[in-house]
């Protein structure tokens, strides 16, 4: 697959899983499926916006930049031979660092929150984490220590997770860019083999 056609793939993949982050990230915001009456009451990770930021803002421009290189002009940019593919692939390695810098954000955000639980309604009747280092985990009788809001924990530990696997696939998808745009700024792009009378690749 030529370099232009593997980054629209990427791309489009990426897009999805952009908005996937951004949704996960809003329904943290309602633990248990319902509204919250106090915000101080929600965990802090949450406020972090790691799906919003990470997997959804920092995302989207470099899907875009990615879709794009598709349809980019071979030859140049209205006849400036220095504004052609290898630029676009070089600059599409930017965009993708940028995007890998954000789900890494996201993921360990995510991979902080899933290590610490979520914040509840304790038994001595305060607010706060009533976990350590991750025990809650393999252990579901420990759930019941957090009394409200109900069923915080598996929504916190599956909205927290859901992030923690969409960050972990935008970082991989972003280092194939990051490699197939280095791959088309060295040896060009197949499509612009012969390109404006030229014999090589652009």
């Amino acid at each position: 697959m030529c370099t232009g056609g593997c980054a629209k793939c990427l791309g489009g993949t990426l897009i999805p899983l952009a908005l996937f982050g951004f949704l996960a990230n809003i329904l943290l915001f309602f633990p248990g499926g319902k509204v919250i009456d106090n915000n101080d009451h929600l965990s802090d990770e949450v406020w972090f916006f790691g799906g919003i930021l990470g997997n959804g803002v920092l995302m989207i421009f470099p899907a875009l930049v990615f879709l794009g290189l598709k349809n980019n002009d071979c030859c140049g940019c209205c006849g400036n031979g220095s504004c052609g593919k290898r630029f676009a692939m070089f600059t599409s390695t930017i965009f993708a660092v940028i995007g890998f810098l954000g789900a890494g954000y996201s993921f360990v955000t995510s991979a902080i929150s899933i290590n610490k639980g979520p914040k509840c309604l304790m038994d001595n009747s305060t607010w706060g984490y009533p976990f350590q280092e991750g025990d809650y985990l393999n252990d579901e009788g420990l759930w019941s220590k957090c009394q409200e809001p109900v069923n915080v924990v598996p929504w916190n530990l599956t909205l927290f997770s859901i992030l923690l696997v969409v960050g972990g696939i935008q970082m991989l998808l972003c280092v194939i860019q990051v490699v197939n745009g280095l791959l088309g700024t060295l040896c060009g792009d197949c499509q612009c083999c012969g390109c404006c009378g030229g014999d090589g690749p652009v």
